[in-house]
């Protein structure tokens, strides 16, 4: 998954994936996200022993990219 959005410094990743945690402090008003979508996401994949990637993009775009790597499941009979 990959997004666009504010130039992220990469080596502020990681704190995003902590909850309660977004790029810049702000306000929380209407609409707005309280800071937990991405730590959810890293312990979903943790729970299912699962690897999480996130890395910042590059200017001009920006964002984040996000890919999750799974096992293939064993065909047991």
């Amino acid at each position: 998954m990959s997004n666009t959005g504010p130039v992220i410094d990469p080596a502020d990743v990681p704190r995003l994936l902590e909850p309660f945690r977004r790029r810049a402090e702000r306000r929380h008003t209407a609409g707005e996200g309280a800071g937990l979508g991405l730590s959810l996401v890293a312990s979903i994949a943790r729970a299912h022993g699962a690897r999480l990637r996130a890395q910042a993009n590059p200017a001009p775009d920006g964002g984040t990219t996000l890919t999750v790597y799974c096992e293939a499941a064993s065909a047991e009979a």
